[in-house]
């Protein structure tokens, strides 16, 4: 029997939303609303005024912080298709956010009940993944990938070229399911 293609699938800015609190987080300290024209083209670090540019680092690091994040319109119902088609790894860079493993963890658990621990891969390096194919927003993870990369569209790559594009999670179940 031939085994099912297997797919990794980035976590952060793809399936859990830490854009959206670290936004509202911002506004309760400083009261300001970024649009999505601010925005467009730019991570929200490089949005933030240069006082204020290591923010969203302090919170990220902040415990707590990634256990109730929004999870973005759809993935859940798609994630749950794909992994009846597909071998599903989550992957998370969690490590450059140590604080996060157990809040992603118990993110992954509470919100896609139908995957195992199995399948959560939190590392510091995500070129040691090799599946057949890879979603994930920050090119830098395709760098040594040999499979299929599908780049997530977010307000911070929208400039980049070159990489098959997941516009949304219905993109995605029209592209692979």
């Amino acid at each position: 029997m031939q085994q099912a293609p297997s797919i990794a699938i980035d976590m952060d800015e793809t399936i859990a939303d830490p854009i959206t609190k670290a936004r509202e987080w911002y506004y309760r300290d400083y009261g300001k609303v970024f649009s999505e024209e601010e925005l467009w083209g730019r991570t929200l670090s490089e949005a933030l005024p240069i006082d204020h540019k290591g923010k969203v680092l302090e919170y990220l690091n902040t415990p707590g912080f990634f256990r109730d994040l929004p999870v973005f319109p759809n993935a859940q119902r798609v994630l749950e298709e794909l992994n009846k088609k597909y071998r599903v790894y989550i992957v998370s860079g969690a490590m450059e956010f140590p604080n996060s493993l157990k809040d992603k963890y118990d993110w992954l658990m509470e919100h896609f009940p139908f995957l195992t621990w199995r399948q959560f891969c939190l590392c510091g390096d995500k070129s040691l993944v090799q599946t057949d194919i890879m979603i994930d927003d920050l090119i830098r993870n395709f760098t040594n990938f040999r499979g299929k990369p599908y780049l997530f569209t977010g307000h911070h790559n929208v400039y980049i070229t070159g990489y098959e594009r997941i516009l949304n999670w219905e993109d995605a179940a029209a592209k692979l399911l």
